[in-house]
């Protein structure tokens, strides 16, 4: 049987700060949201070095045009759009879709 797909409220928009993240907690989904320009992105927010959730507290910039974040702990980078690792192609963290409904942040879980 096929798992349905559900878009959930995270938070509003104004929680979010331009180019920093926020933690927060969908079900039993820890997610790292980012604001950057009028684009929300959300990635899970474990580190999959460390296991700890904490990618939400790293660093967000721009590698070659494509928005990071890069863990605060061992300093690799995930793109927002996918969640892969670009300095280590075995790693990598779940992106999940993002929407904005008024002022509303949803965020699509499978």
């Amino acid at each position: 049987m096929m798992q349905q797909e559900t878009w959930l409220p995270v938070c509003a928009l104004a929680m979010l700060l331009p180019a920093q993240g926020r933690s927060a907690r969908v079900g039993e989904q820890q997610l790292a949201l980012f604001l950057l320009g009028e684009r929300v992105y959300a990635l899970d927010d474990r580190d999959p070095v460390s296991g700890i959730a904490l990618l939400s507290r790293g660093i967000v910039g721009d590698l070659g045009g494509e928005p990071v974040v890069a863990s605060p702990l061992y300093k690799q980078r995930y793109a927002l759009m996918d969640g892969r690792c670009l300095d280590d192609p075995a790693l990598g963290v779940r992106a999940w879709p993002t929407r904005l409904e008024g002022e509303t942040i949803w965020v699509k879980l499978s």
